[in-house]
């Protein structure tokens, strides 16, 4: 079966898996009111159309051909098909060892640059949480009205420029004729200036700051739900401000705050036109070098397992994260 064949008999099984799924454990909603009934014939045909379109031909489809994809080697089309294309673990082996065959060294290269990915993405998603929080606290329990639309307002016009824009500008804001170290030579702070570029200082500013919006949103929104008596209470007895945020307002906040943990956290990891802008000489980004499979060396199989094996790390690293936690996957969309 070709490639395309198996990526449509896949999809054709999860699709049918999931309604097969659904009409054996109805939830007390569905088993009281249908599900156009509560939503409307109009409006439930567009959210199972539009849903249904999107979920299938974006994410399962694509994912389904680029698994299948990443065990196959790269050959040239009048041999793809053939009995030449068959199903292999070289690309894998490859991300290992740098090579199809031998496993005399370990592909430090590689795995360098993955370890150092997760491992970057998940600092900066706890920086962001740790920049976000107080914001999002005062928005929800602190700003009269006026004062968030304010805030809001503040927060969402940087975003207008487009991401890439926003790569180029810190590029420029912290290169070695750039506005910061011009600003810190004036001030006499340093002699020379400081190569921000070289030692990715640029690149995590951009990261952290490309995903501001996606952590403060569920955080509001989250703790915007609790009853702000709870926290006047706890102030009457005597309560510090520690143990009211570590005590009452983070427990309660606890999807929100892994939702946007999760959101930050797989957007970090994944990123690619920012370590392509703002990465150093001596940095690697594991996504470039993903992007160098697939558009550099034209070696799509070999780029798509690299793909895939980020994807799984992330989703290992996200689902043990919620069990440790404590939360279920769905409670992270409440």
């Amino acid at each position: 079966m070709s490639n395309l064949g198996l990526t449509f008999a896949v999809t054709a099984v999860i699709v049918a898996g999931f309604f097969l799924l659904t009409k054996l454990n109805p939830s007390p909603d569905e088993r009281r009111l249908g599900f156009f009934q509560r939503n409307g014939a109009l409006v439930g045909a567009y959210l199972l159309l539009g849903v249904g379109f999107w979920t299938i031909f974006t994410v399962i489809m694509p994912m389904t051909f680029m698994v299948d994809l990443s065990f196959h080697m790269k050959l040239p089309p009048s041999k793809q098909g053939g009995p030449e294309d068959v199903y292999t673990l070289k690309n894998y082996r490859y991300f290992l060892f740098g090579s199809p065959t031998s496993g005399d060294a370990w592909n430090w290269i590689h795995i360098r640059a993955f370890l150092v990915t997760i491992w970057a993405s998940v600092l900066l998603t706890l920086l962001n949480f740790a920049l976000c929080y107080p914001i999002a606290y005062y928005m929800a329990q602190s700003a009269t009205a006026r004062k968030l639309r304010l805030v809001l307002l503040l927060l969402i016009i940087p975003y207008w420029v487009n991401d890439i824009l926003r790569a180029f500008a810190f590029r420029i804001l912290l290169s070695d004729a750039g506005f910061i170290n011009n600003l810190l030579i004036w001030m006499g702070v340093i002699d020379q200036p400081v190569d921000f570029i070289a030692a990715n200082t640029a690149l995590y500013m951009a990261l952290s700051y490309s995903h501001l919006l996606i952590m403060i949103f569920p955080l509001y929104n989250a703790i915007d739900s609790l009853d702000h008596n709870q926290i006047e209470a706890a102030r009457d007895l005597g309560a510090p401000w520690w143990h009211i945020h570590l005590f009452i307002v983070m427990p309660h906040a606890k999807p929100g705050i892994a939702s946007g943990m999760t959101l930050c956290f797989m957007l970090t990891a994944g990123a690619v036109a920012t370590p392509l802008v703002l990465g150093g000489p001596n940095s690697l980004w594991f996504t470039p070098i993903v992007y160098d499979r697939f558009y550099q060396l034209f070696d799509w199989p070999q780029g798509a397992a690299y793909a895939l094996i980020l994807l799984i790390a992330c989703i290992t690293l996200v689902l043990g994260t919620l069990r440790l936690a404590g939360l279920k996957l769905g409670e992270i969309t409440k």
